[in-house]
């Protein structure tokens, strides 16, 4: 009989969660329907990826594998010269440039505390793991580009880094998301019952479908308007890489939601999915908040009609995408160009500036745009 003991002051669920049971020699291998999102419990090994059964997780570590890019490979020489050009870029395009860097580069830090500290303990998933710890790394591989852009530029570090604590539009979205993150790195949360079930499923649609579904796509309008006129084609591209990783972590994050949703069809409660949509009513108002704040009618042939427009669009999509209805009157996007930024078999970018397509592009297809 073993003398080895779990260690200090963790549940055996705890223990289980955290992949680092006692190994007990002549265990025969779990099957893999015992396999849940979250909850798997004792019976099921962390440790053990395969067999599969949340094939779509492990799908997407490996096209994120296959797109790999750093920040330096792309030439920011033009982005340099149009910036310190006494001709360049106006003051707004500026401003655009610095908020879109501001906003961005915080959003990206509290995406990757949430994946490490809060949501990756209560995914008992292996396939789950694996794509979040490949996320993980593109949120500090983002924050780098954004480093890299600013450094490229020349601009003030501790100003644009401390944005979220001096601009109320970008500080406003950061203090509604914090909450979500404390909720689940609070040390004595646990999954099991209906409630808490409920509370980290509403954590995750805030984190994939409004944080990163909604809270990012002003700017990438933004920024990507820029290197469509041939305008800082060096940061537009590094955003278009930005976009297209982001949109493999929503299409990720919405595969999971679901997935749990099938395994726990309890907490798909009508009271529930009215939190939800009010939810994403709260995501859009404060995003159209930040459109509001950072474009002038005009510039770069953007109006705020049109944000209100794109995010009330966007919005129904996250919705239809875990299976509620539309919540906004239907428009025509008033950026569709956006979808040809996300297509991954062209054989350059839009804007021309260099060969762009990720080494396994044309093997991918893309739900979100």
């Amino acid at each position: 009989m073993s003398t080895s003991t779990k260690p200090t002051g963790l549940s055996a669920k705890e223990v289980a969660n955290a992949g680092i049971a006692h190994i007990v020699l002549g265990t025969k291998a779990a099957d893999a329907s015992q396999k849940r999102i979250i909850n798997s419990g004792e019976d099921w090994d962390l440790n053990q990826l395969v067999p599969f059964k949340h094939l779509f997780a492990w799908e997407k570590y490996l096209d994120a594998c296959k797109n790999h890019w750093m920040p330096n490979e792309i030439d920011m020489t033009k982005d340099i010269n149009l910036w310190r050009s006494d001709d360049g870029l106006t003051a707004q395009e500026k401003r655009i440039i610095e908020m879109s860097l501001g906003f961005f580069a915080t959003a990206d830090s509290l995406v990757a505390n949430n994946l490490v500290l809060a949501i990756y303990k209560h995914i008992t998933s292996p396939e789950c793991r694996q794509y979040l710890l490949r996320q993980a790394f593109e949120e500090a591989l983002h924050t780098h580009s954004y480093q890299h852009i600013v450094q490229s530029l020349g601009l003030d570090e501790k100003r644009i880094f401390n944005m979220y604590r001096e601009v109320p539009s970008v500080a406003a979205k950061a203090n509604w998301a914090l909450p979500f993150t404390r909720s689940l790195a609070d040390k004595n949360f646990s999954t099991g019952t209906q409630a808490d079930n409920q509370r980290f499923l509403r954590d995750l649609i805030v984190f994939y479908l409004i944080f990163e579904g909604i809270f990012f796509y002003v700017g990438f309008v933004q920024i990507l308007s820029m290197g469509r006129r041939n305008k800082m084609t060096g940061t537009s591209e590094q955003f278009q890489y930005i976009l297209r990783d982001e949109s493999m972590h929503l299409n990720f994050g919405i595969d999971m939601i679901n997935q749990l949703i099938i395994e726990n069809p309890e907490v798909w409660t009508q009271a529930f999915q009215d939190e939800v949509r009010s939810l994403i009513r709260q995501g859009v108002e404060l995003e159209y908040q930040y459109a509001e704040d950072t474009i002038e009618d005009g510039i770069l042939g953007l109006n705020r009609q049109m944000f209100r427009e794109y995010l009330e669009i966007i919005a129904n999509r996250r919705l239809a995408q875990i299976g509620l209805d539309p919540e906004f009157p239907n428009h025509v996007n008033p950026f569709p160009w956006m979808s040809e930024v996300m297509d991954l078999r062209k054989e350059k970018n839009f804007f021309e500036t260099r060969v762009t397509e990720y080494q396994t592009g044309g093997a991918l297809s893309w739900d979100d745009e």
